[in-house]
């Protein structure tokens, strides 16, 4: 069984920053590509970016220059730093990640519970 859990979600004021986090645990053998997804009221979920296990990272052209993607492999933890945050930038965003569990032959996608962020004066 493997599990993702977020946190850092919240309020904030237009321009400002968070830092989501998501950590994997369980039977876990390795971890591949993580990343972080959100999907907002009526729309379909879409990518915001993700990293390698290398440290190769993607992002959506709407965060370039204001989010940075980031992890410790050690951890098995992925981090969104979001800063300069618009009012665009609210939903729930959810953690994702290519995971190897312990006795299994490939990778297979999994899910966080998902965290709100949401961006307000």
């Amino acid at each position: 069984q493997v599990q993702l859990v977020e946190s850092g979600g919240g309020l904030v004021q237009p321009g400002g920053s968070l830092r989501l986090s998501c950590v994997a645990s369980g039977s876990i053998f390795r971890t591949n590509g993580m990343g972080w997804y959100r999907q907002a009221p009526g729309k379909e979920r879409e990518l915001v970016a993700v990293i390698t296990s290398g440290g190769s990272t993607n992002y959506a052209d709407f965060v370039k220059g204001r989010f940075t993607i980031s992890r410790d492999n050690a951890k098995k933890a992925v981090y969104l730093q979001m800063n300069s945050l618009k009012p665009e930038d609210t939903a729930v965003y959810y953690c994702n990640a290519n995971v190897i569990a312990r006795g299994a032959m490939r990778g297979n996608d999994y899910w966080g519970q998902g965290t709100q962020v949401t961006v307000s004066s």
